[in-house]
Order: C-alpha cells, then structure tokens, then sequence
C-alpha cells in the first residue's frame, strides 16, 4: 500500500513539473467562466498570416469555468472560439486585446458575445470604448444601405445623390473619429491595430500622425512594425502613379 502511494505521489509530482515547464515561458495567464456550458470545447486563436491559428484547446466537461497560459510577444487582438458541437447558432466567437499579465473572461451559453465582460487588460478596454463609438456607425451605415436597396427598387436621382452624400460624410466621420483616437493613444498597441484593421485606405498624412504618436515599445509591437511596412508600400503605391 505504501509503495502504490509512493508511486502515485510520484507520477502526481512529474504531471505538476511537466505543467510548469510548459508554462514556464508563458506571460499571459487566462481565466474564465462560460455559465452553462457544461460540455463542449473552447479554442484560443489568433490570426497570422490572413488565417486563424490555434493557441490553446480547452476541453469542458461538467465544469463551466477554465483556464489558459500562452506566450504573446507583445498585445493583440485573440478570438475565444465555442465549439457547441451539432449546433445552427452562429453565435460562437468572441475577439477579446489580449496582453501579457491576468486576464479574466466571463460570459454565458446563451449569449456568448452579448454577455461577455472581460477584465485584465488595459487595451481591451481601449478598444470597447472605441467599439461604443464605432458601433453607431456601422449602425448608420446599415440604415443607409437599407436606404439604398429601397432606391435600386425604384430609383430615384435626387434620393440617390442625397444617399451617397450621407455615406460619403458618415464615411469621413469615421475615418477622422477612429484616426484621432489612435494618435490619443499612442502608448498602447490599439493604437496601430485600429489604424490597419478601420482605417487602413486614409490617406497617408493621417497614418504618418498615428505612427508619430506611438511610443517606442508601441512602435516595436507586432502592429507597430505592421504599420510601419503599410505606410511604407501604400507610399511605394503612391509614387507609382
């Protein structure tokens, strides 16, 4: 009897350094709750190359809560993916601005998205008040593309004129909002991510002011250095012509 405990002590105490090793090198360290889910899988992705890559699986069995360590060479923009199994919702992804510290997720079954609240990260929060914004826009561009099917039906140019006026400034309202609050927080890696993920086609002048803005750890992140080779081939581009 002593000899098994021996053994099972032993095997438990090699389970735990194999764990730690794999976590030695980790510097993001993700804790959740999916209220509800009490079996299914949870996938930790990024996107790399145009294309989602996997960081971590999660197996949920009978407890809804779980637990995650990664390594990220500086922020950037993760996506917790729910697999529901044999299921039409299309509700299954959730984009949270991971960086390297604590970060706590809590959300539900039922609403995945919509129920989300996420804590630990000073860049998520950037980017959730943005999105507050950002929101009543793709709101008044979904009313005006509304507008515009109703006109193709039977058209009419003076509506017609007065639609593509309305895109055209809802469009520069954007633009400038999302581009001033870039450069307003040029110390934080939100800062080149919404410049290529929003606003990627401005013109020049407004990227050159976000890059200035940015600090010299913002400037060395992965979006950084992203922004940095976009400005540099939109300009190629533009001495072309």
């Amino acid at each position: 009897m002593k000899k098994i405990f021996l053994v099972a002590i032993a095997v438990f105490t090699l389970i735990s350094c194999n764990k730690n090793e794999e976590n030695s090198d980790a510097n993001v360290h993700i804790t959740g709750d999916v209220k509800g889910l009490s079996q299914g899988k949870l996938y930790l992705q990024k996107i790399q190359d145009s294309a989602l890559v996997m960081l971590d699986s999660i197996i949920v069995n009978g407890d809804s809560k779980f637990e995650s360590h990664i390594k990220l060479d500086s922020p950037e923009m993760l996506y917790l993916f729910l697999d529901r199994g044999q299921t039409n919702s299309i509700d299954n992804s959730l984009p949270f601005f991971a960086e390297p510290g604590n970060i706590k997720i809590e959300t539900t079954l039922k609403h995945f998205f919509a129920d989300a609240k996420i804590s630990g990260s000073k860049n998520h929060d950037l980017w959730k008040k943005f999105d507050s914004i950002n929101s009543k826009f793709r709101d008044q561009n979904l009313a005006l593309m509304a507008k515009r099917l109703k006109n193709e039906l039977k058209p009419n140019a003076t509506t017609t004129d007065s639609i593509e006026k309305a895109y055209k400034s809802l469009l520069t309202r954007k633009y400038r909002y999302t581009a001033h609050f870039a450069a307003t927080n040029g110390n934080k890696e939100i800062a080149p991510y919404l410049a290529l993920s929003e606003i990627a086609d401005i013109n020049t002048t407004y990227l050159d002011t976000i890059q200035k803005s940015l600090t010299p750890e913002v400037a060395k992140s992965k979006y950084g250095k992203m922004l940095n080779e976009h400005i540099k081939e939109r300009k190629t581009l533009e001495v072309q012509k």
